[in-house]
């Protein structure tokens, strides 16, 4: 399993932009969809954007396309989620996970998580 941590959280105001980042340790990173997930209080995990293991597709949640872009660099182990046009609704605590060889867009896909960074987005 890949230990996952990521960073760039904060707060910000409506209509701005955040960087979240998630470095991933141990080998075989490509081998890796990656995904970013949220929880905003008193909700359900849900799925925000993932991204397969060559970078070469991408899935977007309705609610985050057009403003969000999620991408990887496997050579520093990273993946990213740019982040922009943020809204009030879209603050919860982000989490990156990681899925081994197949692709997933599921929560239950995933079986490698980071701790989260919060994301709060004022009015």
């Amino acid at each position: 399993q890949v230990q996952l941590v990521e960073s760039g959280g904060g707060l910000v105001q409506a209509g701005g932009s955040l960087r979240l980042s998630c470095a991933a340790s141990g080998r075989a990173f490509s081998t890796y969809t990656m995904g970013w997930f949220r929880q905003a209080p008193g909700k359900e995990r849900e799925f925000v954007a993932t991204i397969s293991g060559n970078g070469g597709r991408t899935d977007y949640a309705d609610s985050v396309k057009g403003r969000f872009t999620i991408s990887r660099d496997n050579a520093k182990n990273t993946v990213y989620l740019q982040m922009n046009s943020l809204k009030p609704e879209d603050t919860a605590v982000y989490y990156c996970a990681g899925r081994v060889w197949t692709y997933g867009t599921r929560v239950e896909d995933f079986g490698s998580w980071g701790q989260g960074t919060q994301v709060t987005v004022s009015s």
